[in-house]
């Protein structure tokens, strides 16, 4: 049989490999800055493999070849690895890649990949797991490089400026409070890496990243000196001059490696290494002394303004506006509209808002058994019209100078089966249970994740993803250090007051449908009593649920109050923007349910 491009691919990988005396190697999905979503120039292992999602971790051996992703991309994986040679390795279900490596590698044998796109603490973590083997490292060879001809060319596109008016605090402010931060700790330096953090803390966004605003770059801090590592190119000269006046200095995206071994003896760096690649700490004098820490940057970002949380409840109107309107467009179209053709109609109705700047993600437009795949998204070889009698799932978002969005909404093409309606109210009861959480302070996105999950529980139902991720201001979609998992490190991060998170349980039936319902949630302060602070959410986005879809005999007086109650705001929320045929549409939508 013949080879297809991927296993000719890992043919020649292999090739390198020998040349090199290299066992193992490993390709992550990750750039230089452990980012979550790259641009194309580092999109190494969908080069070698064909898998397209964001998370997973290829491993070449001699004779094996092996993808570790999670359950979001069971069903994608299995499908865009067919015919590559390559095994499906289903995290949290299979031997993690340390264990496989244990029973793999010989005594002496090398393990080798790429330091700038390996997290510190997971090279930390591989050498932990390996030290009875003896096992010898090359941290300093791109493979994959060396045999992507064609590679996209590195990316610096241009970088420009978040006013004031947006964020709620001068660049100045926040290096303040992050020199503030290194004090408590005692560090003399601060290596700042991850890029959602440094667009957030100079005020700046790019475009080196599809989807997120950011752009390549690395920070030193030190009490008197800031230093933004960039391309000049993407910086330009007028913004070069405006930092340097806020007493930024620019200086080359490479010249980080060098500088950091010029840093003084005894120095105390302040790292995460998180979100550092193994390579900069390699770099690192070894008289430096480094403070292992989150970096201060990230809570500070999830922390949203009072200017943000105020911009991200205007922006999330304009969502709804755009999706309101899709919906009521979606009521006259055949059943041969497709999916591609139903994500063009929402961009189209986003971009007539003047303030929406482009999607924040890849949309996902999913109808019938597509569904079933939780990151499915519509290409030209997968597009497909409207399945009858099924659901249609679209979980979207768009990027506006007011902030953020994300927003799932499943809705019924055609009739449902009792079995559909019951499964879409119970995702829709979870979803609303969670949002009404009331919890004291101190609690984590752990303590809250049953709410979601309890109504699917009690079917025999789960789904394999997390709840609920953070959400950035014109910034990542997916952002830390605040989720709502069953499984969370460390037990989580406290939610705290101006944190924006995603509330999205799902079903998921393969071959079959979908089903998925997603508002954004703001974390405030609630009352407090003699017990303490206590917490609740307040709803951002502003999009109809589907009551076609619902079974009100199912559902408790409570979660009937909590639908009426949102449905309510969600009219008086978008009516003022839509056509007379519009606002009609929404006014049934929205009409009081009962049982």
């Amino acid at each position: 049989m013949q080879e297809n491009r991927y296993q000719s691919r890992i043919t020649v990988l292999r090739q390198l490999m020998r040349s090199r005396g290299i066992d193992a190697y490993l390709v992550l999905s990750e750039d230089y800055h452990a980012s979550e979503y790259v641009g194309d120039y580092f999109k190494c292992r969908a080069y070698l493999s064909g898998f397209t999602g964001s998370a997973g971790t290829l491993v070449i051996t001699a004779d094996e070849a092996g993808l570790w992703t999670d359950g979001r991309y069971f069903l994608q994986a299995a499908q865009q690895l067919r015919g590559s040679g390559i095994t499906l390795h289903k995290m949290g279900e299979d031997a993690a890649i340390p264990t496989y490596l244990q029973a793999t590698l010989k005594s002496g044998q090398c393990l080798g990949y790429d330091g700038r796109t390996v997290r510190a603490d997971y090279a930390k973590q591989l050498k932990k797991a390996l030290c009875k083997l003896q096992i010898r490292y090359e941290e300093t060879v791109d493979l994959v490089g060396e045999l992507w001809s064609d590679r996209p060319p590195f990316p610096a596109a241009p970088i420009w400026e978040l006013p004031t008016v947006y964020t709620g605090k001068t660049r100045r402010e926040k290096l303040a409070d992050l020199r503030r931060a290194m004090d408590e700790v005692g560090a003399d330096c601060h290596l700042l890496s991850s890029l959602d953090d440094i667009a957030w803390l100079y005020n700046l966004r790019g475009g080196d990243v599809l989807y997120n605003p950011v752009f390549m770059s690395h920070t030193l801090l030190t009490p008197d000196k800031t230093i933004l590592y960039a391309a000049p190119e993407a910086v330009g000269a007028a913004l070069t001059a405006t930092l340097h006046d806020d007493g930024i200095t620019v200086k080359p995206y490479e010249q980080i490696y060098e500088d950091l071994t010029s840093l003084s003896d005894g120095s105390r760096v302040l790292l995460d290494e998180d979100a550092v690649n193994v390579a900069l700490c390699h770099a690192l004098p070894e008289s430096v002394i480094p403070i292992v820490r989150t970096n201060p940057t990230t809570l500070f970002k999830a922390q949203k303004t009072p200017s943000e949380q105020e911009n991200m409840r205007l922006c999330h109107v304009y969502d709804g506006v755009a999706l309101t309107k899709l919906l009521y467009w979606l009521r006259s179209q055949p059943l041969c509209t497709t999916e591609l053709e139903i994500a063009d109609q929402l961009e189209r109705l986003r971009a007539a808002c003047p303030d929406y700047l482009g999607q924040s993600f890849a949309p996902i437009i999913a109808s019938g058994a597509h569904g079933a795949i939780v990151h499915y998204e519509p290409t030209a070889e997968s597009n497909c019209a409207l399945e009858n009698n099924s659901f249609l799932l679209m979980d979207t978002g768009g990027q506006y100078w007011q902030g953020t969005t994300d927003v799932t909404r499943t809705v019924a093409i055609g009739s449902l089966t009792r079995e559909q309606k019951t499964h879409y109210t119970a995702v829709l009861r979870g979803h609303l249970s969670l949002a009404a959480a009331y919890f004291k302070h101190g609690c984590t996105g752990a303590n809250l994740d049953y709410l979601a999950r309890s109504p699917l529980w009690e079917l025999g139902l789960d789904y394999n993803h997390g709840t609920g991720h953070g959400v950035g201001y014109l910034l990542n979609v997916h952002e830390g250090p605040q989720s709502i998992h069953l499984r969370q490190r460390n037990g989580g991060a406290v939610l705290s007051e101006g944190m924006v998170l995603s509330d999205e349980p799902g079903v998921y039936l393969e071959n079959h449908y979908g089903i998925r319902l997603e508002n954004l949630l703001l974390c405030r302060k609630a009352e407090r009593t003699d017990c303490g602070q206590f917490m609740a959410f307040d709803a951002l986005t502003m999009v109809p649920f589907d009551r076609s879809a619902i079974d009100p005999t199912q559902m408790t007086e409570r979660e009937l109050l909590l639908l009426n109650t949102y449905h309510a705001a969600v009219y008086d929320a978008l009516s003022p923007y839509l056509t007379p045929e519009e606002k009609d549409w929404l006014y049934e939508a929205t009409r009081p349910l009962t049982a």
